[in-house]
């Protein structure tokens, strides 16, 4: 199917970006690798009057160390941040995760941010960003601002951007000696998780000290399992006790049913995925 008609404009900015969104009001899209927007496109489930395309923003790419943090711009691509040497070093649980994005010209062509922003409950990105307390930077008429990833992600493709603002950069904390995990499920090797664990502990002297546990598509939103997290700490990081703790996976989700898979099942396997992803970080 053909897209309906709509402008297009490339701005060289984040400002001439903002300003664009700003005059076109609720009648624009952002475009940023694409992968997500333009399927919709073409099947006409967005009818947008106006397509913003940040590919020409140099200031939206790369990865940088800036302090305690690693900062990555909203427009650095998967694969990009499977590369690179900051990423592998202090955020290993977020190299892992974007390793099973899609395929390789999916990763070669999408976007950090696009990601993020899109908000799939079923997207493999945003739990890591959850788990590990991302923030990100927003830009709009009023200048920019920064959300924290649980405030980020408000619903179903719902998140706290403005029609009006950008994602421009991501912000995360090193976490710098964690060891940590992605576990997923999925029909084929393209499909979106059916149920995604992402998992990054301490363990100190054989018991775990620090545990960290996020789910994918087990809710309108990604969130933290905090019944495994509370199981863990102190916990011995053996086989059992891991086992033990997983079986807390599915309290306080509320998974859908859908043509993949039913409630019961999407909550076995967070139990399931939530054990083999806690242990290959604790590496047991």
């Amino acid at each position: 199917m053909i897209p309906a008609a709509f402008d297009y404009v490339a701005p060289s900015t984040v400002e001439e970006a903002v300003l664009a969104l700003q005059q076109a009001g609720d009648e624009a899209k952002v475009l940023g690798g694409g992968q997500s927007l333009l399927p919709v496109l073409r099947m006409r489930l967005a009818d947008p009057q106006l397509v913003v395309d940040l590919g020409r923003i140099p200031e939206l790419r790369g990865v940088r160390a800036d302090g305690d943090r690693i900062a990555i711009g909203a427009m650095t691509t998967h694969h990009e941040i499977t590369r690179d040497p900051l990423v592998h070093e202090h955020l290993p649980l977020l190299e892992l995760a974007t390793r099973t994005v899609a395929d390789p010209q999916v990763r070669h062509r999408g976007t950090f941010g696009g990601a993020l922003a899109h908000a799939d409950p079923a997207g493999d990105l945003p739990a890591p960003a959850l788990v590990l307390d991302a923030e990100m930077v927003l830009a709009g008429p009023g200048g920019r601002r920064a959300v924290p990833a649980a405030e980020f992600f408000v619903d179903f493709f719902t998140t706290a951007l403005e029609p009006d603002e950008l994602l421009v950069e991501v912000r995360v904390p090193k976490w710098t000696g964690w060891s940590a995990h992605y576990e997923k499920f999925n029909r084929v090797a393209q499909a979106w998780s059916m149920v995604g664990v992402a998992a990054a502990v301490r363990v100190d002297g054989g018991t775990i000290a620090e545990a960290r546990v996020g789910l994918t598509n087990m809710a309108a939103t990604p969130i933290r399992a905090s019944g495994v997290e509370r199981a863990l700490v102190g916990a011995p990081a053996t086989a059992d006790a891991i086992r033990q703790a997983a079986r807390h996976a599915a309290e306080g989700t509320s998974p859908t049913a859908d043509a993949s898979a039913d409630v019961d099942y999407r909550e076995h396997l967070a139990e399931v995925l939530t054990g083999r992803a806690v242990s290959a970080a604790a590496g047991v």
